[in-house]
């Protein structure tokens, strides 16, 4: 966000082979490098299992912390631990189907995997306080895909005066 002091940012990828080790995270460092050009600082990548509860913990870290702009990597399919998107949508007061919509044509574009995506995008207040979570597939791709559609629209949805 040009001509603006950076924005705190935090990258959670929701994956239980990334943190055993038997893969290689890509969604995380690409979420860090594609926030970075809309003004948004990370420090670090989460990682955290599939599931609900240490997603949900990680997220009230975050939102306490006073990160304004929150990007979950991973976790959105139809796998039996794919919790995203019900660990996030109680965190949010406004969710924002439109923008959900636009991540979902650019991952189209690509590769119908896109289609299984159940991500939400949403806001967890309406004052100027609130953050925007998003919930991004796993792949490098798709959190290029998600970070593109929501980094042009950050001005509008943080400064709501």
């Amino acid at each position: 966000m040009e001509g603006r002091q950076s924005v705190p940012g935090a990258v959670i990828v929701v994956s239980d082979r990334c943190l055993n080790g038997e893969r290689e995270d890509t969604a995380g460092p690409a979420a860090v490098a594609a926030l970075a050009e809309y003004g948004v600082e990370v420090e670090e990548v989460i990682l955290v299992p599939e599931g609900m509860d240490e997603l949900t913990a990680q997220l009230r870290a975050a939102l306490a912390a006073g990160v304004r702009v929150i990007i979950t990597a991973g976790g959105t399919g139809v796998g039996p631990r794919n919790f995203t998107p019900e660990a996030t949508k109680p965190l949010l007061e406004l969710e924002l189907p439109g923008v959900a919509t636009q991540i979902l044509l650019a991952g189209l574009a690509f590769t119908p995997q896109a289609g299984l995506s159940r991500g939400l995008v949403g806001l967890t207040g309406r004052g100027p306080d609130a953050a925007v979570i998003l919930n991004a597939p796993s792949s490098r791709g798709g959190v290029q895909d998600a970070v593109g559609v929501l980094g042009p629209l950050l001005p509008r949805l943080l400064d709501k005066d």
